[in-house]
């Protein structure tokens, strides 16, 4: 069996349209590559394909990857943005408590347009939105990067799906690493 390095190289050849190839030919070409180089026995890389089952987050599952998403659990617009403003507002009150209590320069805590920005001066800065469409709390963080939460039924809590980390739990424990003092946010 080809290598997929072998197949990766073929690709711009294979990807070229021809005068007498469609686009659905193309298409075709480029899943087969793909299928080929799952295929071989010197790599263990698979096609970027996504299968979702309906079964709930469960907090103390195998730690192996992220937790399915339970479609029957997705939350209704309307409450949605009644628990992620909730949230939001929440941690606004909170943060700016906290910023009475460090001595951090460059310490300011903004809310507007649905975002909640944290700036920790050159500690970096914290950005939290909703996003809508996805039933979803996205945080970018200057220790974790980039996450997004989904609401937990049965925790009653934004959980990041990959590492099942708790959305309050996670930011308590970096702006503790951070600043060096500790915060409640439960």
């Amino acid at each position: 069996m080809a290598s997929r390095l072998q197949y990766l190289r073929r690709l711009p050849r294979l990807l070229k349209p021809s005068s007498s190839s469609s686009s659905s030919s193309t298409i075709r070409r480029f899943s087969f590559l793909l299928l080929e180089a799952s295929r071989s026995e010197t790599t263990r890389w698979s096609p970027a394909c996504r299968t979702f089952c309906s079964r709930p987050l469960n907090l103390g599952d195998d730690p192996q990857g992220p937790a399915a998403i339970d479609y029957s659990s997705v939350l209704q617009e309307d409450e949605f943005h009644r628990l992620s403003n909730s949230t939001i507002h929440h941690l606004l009150e909170k943060l700016e408590e906290y910023g009475d209590n460090v001595e951090i320069d460059g310490f300011d805590v903004d809310y507007g347009n649905e975002v909640l920005t944290l700036k920790l001066g050159d500690l970096g800065m914290y950005v939290l939105n909703k996003q809508t469409p996805n039933r979803q709390i996205w945080l970018s963080s200057p220790v974790s990067g980039p996450a997004r939460f989904d609401w937990d039924r049965n925790a009653q809590t934004w959980v990041y799906r990959r590492s099942k980390a708790d959305l309050l739990n996670m930011l308590e424990g970096e702006l503790e690493q951070l600043c060096g003092e500790p915060i409640s946010l439960s």
